[in-house]
């Protein structure tokens, strides 16, 4: 089982204390968001949680904080970009504060496991090519030696967003505009010995030298537990997306950086009164169990494939 943690909201920013509180418990509940009532237990076991993949933006809280998961398998994806604080007004300043907490933060587990991403790009009059090209450049030169691949993306335009998206001046480009700045930005990448990839894009980005990536990666996670893996693709995910199917454990409007470009939250007044239920102590993120609902466990299992295949004996024969 490979867990998400989390792509509703920044859990090392955020809820680094209730997420490894729930895994000294073993066990901790997830809310259906489709359903409100139903409740989902996952247990937390290191022989059955194969892998966590980590969303953030800032996981400076998290990194005294590691040893709590030296049973575990996990990796980070670290969102940094070139925006202000009018597209995050909740982060703080990129030089001095989230560039270095990337480059600690890789020192500290390898930059294997550390994934720089930048998205998603926003074209407006403020935010042109050009600006992105000299902000990718500017953190390439800082990152290069700190991770080995860089993700990119362009925004959709959510209905729940477009507001936003509206009020920063947000256009929509062309496929040759995102062609162009891609490959522009594919060239910066290679200058630095980064692998680029996208994320969930519809485009093909292939000729010019990125390809589709997976953020719940099989490949980096056979990698990095040194296992071959079972599992398909992610079907709850959209159609373009190429991760590997995980259970996600967080929890829609609780994430406190603001992004304009998040569609994970309603907006500032919800979030801050979700964020009022939350217990670091409590099984549930932000919330609490009543009598209402229905608690199951959910059977998760390990995707790690224990069982020698005929492959195997093969490329052990031509060793």
């Amino acid at each position: 089982m490979i867990l998400s943690a989390s792509r509703r909201t920044d859990i090392p920013n955020y809820y680094s204390d209730w997420f490894l509180n729930r895994i000294r418990e073993g066990f901790l509940y997830v809310r259906n968001p489709m359903n409100a009532r139903q409740v989902s237990r996952i247990a937390l076991s290191p022989e059955t949680v194969d892998c966590i993949v980590f969303w953030t933006k800032n996981p400076a809280n998290m990194l005294d904080k590691l040893e709590s998961l030296r049973d575990y398998t996990y990796y980070f994806q670290f969102t940094l970009t070139g925006y202000g604080r009018d597209v995050e007004p909740g982060l703080p300043d990129k030089k001095k504060a989230l560039v270095p907490t990337f480059q600690r933060l890789s020192d500290r587990i390898g930059k294997e496991r550390v994934i720089w991403r930048y998205d998603p790009i926003l074209l407006s009059g403020r935010y042109t090519a050009e600006y992105h090209l000299r902000a990718f450049a500017k953190i390439a030169d800082r990152l290069a030696d700190y991770t080995e691949r860089v993700v990119i993306s362009f925004v959709d335009s959510y209905a729940k967003i477009q507001r936003n998206l509206s009020a920063l001046g947000v256009r929509q480009p062309t496929d040759g505009e995102m062609r162009e700045l891609a490959a522009q930005m594919a060239q910066i990448a290679a200058a630095h010995h980064l692998v680029i990839e996208s994320c969930a894009e519809q485009i093909d980005l292939s000729e010019v030298g990125i390809s589709h990536g997976s953020c719940i990666d099989k490949a980096l996670i056979e990698r990095l537990t040194g296992c071959k893996l079972s599992g398909q693709r992610d079907r709850n995910q959209r159609a373009a997306c190429g991760c590997l199917e995980s259970v996600e454990v967080g929890r829609y409007n609780t994430c406190l950086n603001g992004c304009k470009y998040c569609y994970a939250n309603e907006g500032g007044a919800k979030v801050r009164e979700t964020v009022k239920a939350y217990d670091p102590c409590a099984p549930l993120l932000c919330g609490g169990v009543t009598a209402e609902d229905r608690v199951t466990d959910r059977q998760g299992k390990s995707l790690k494939e224990t069982q020698i295949t005929l492959f195997d004996w093969k490329r052990e024969d031509a060793k």
